[in-house]
Formats: C-alpha cells, sequence, structure tokens
C-alpha cells in the first residue's frame, strides 16, 4: 500500500539533515570591500581609459565632432568610439582614419580602432 504524502508542510524542515550552506555574515564594511575590489578596480580602470581618450579626442578632432562622442570604450586590443547618430558616425569614422597612425603611436597595443552607433539616451548620458 503506497504511503500518503502529508499536505500540511508548514511544520516540516525543508532541509532534513538540517545544515545549511549560508556563507558566515561579513563583520565589517572592509571585509564587505574586499570581497568587491576586483570588480571596483576594473571599473575605475575602464572609467579611467575612457576618460583618457576622450581628452584625448577632444584635443585631436574638430569641435562639432567632440560633442557627438556618446563614449569610447578600450577592451581586448580594440578602441570602439560611439557617435551619436549614423551621420557623425560616418563623419567621425573619416575623422579616425586620419588619426589612426597618431591613436596606434599613443597605445601600441591597440589592434583595431572602431567607429560604432550609440544614441545618448542608450548611453545613459
Amino acid at each position: 500500500m503506497p504511503k500518503k504524502m502529508s499536505r500540511n508542510k508548514r511544520n516540516k524542515s525543508r532541509l532534513r539533515a538540517g545544515v545549511t550552506l549560508r556563507t558566515a555574515p561579513p563583520h565589517s564594511v572592509k571585509e564587505l570591500l574586499a570581497r568587491r575590489m576586483p570588480l571596483l578596480k576594473r571599473v575605475t580602470a575602464q572609467a579611467a581609459r575612457e576618460r583618457f581618450w576622450q581628452e584625448w579626442l577632444n584635443g585631436h578632432i574638430p569641435e562639432p565632432l567632440q560633442a557627438r562622442v556618446c563614449a569610447i570604450v578600450e577592451r581586448g586590443g580594440t578602441l570602439t568610439i560611439f557617435a551619436e547618430s549614423p551621420v557623425w558616425s560616418a563623419r567621425l569614422r573619416y575623422a579616425i582614419v586620419e588619426l589612426e597612425s597618431e591613436i596606434r603611436a599613443t597605445e601600441p597595443t591597440l589592434t583595431a580602432v572602431k567607429v560604432r552607433v550609440l544614441p545618448r539616451a542608450a548611453a545613459g548620458r
């Protein structure tokens, strides 16, 4: 005869052995930050590289193009520059072709320079 299952499960524990897989709670803010430090270092490094390239481009491209650059990302040997519309992306692409040798001289580890479209609303600004 099959065993009937109890329908009222509120009184039963969820883990039969009573073993929990919880980690110990952090003891201080310092310990919390130490756990997240690699992520914070990567984010701050990316922000510093974006500021560097933004300042560099502002010194080398015309004023109308400077205002149309939404973001700059350097990742895996590729420098990607985002413009706010396809029209400005095309103009920026022509300007970058002329500056590509100077860009590579500034950062020899770069293997490619790309220009992409990223509307301002999507860039978060």
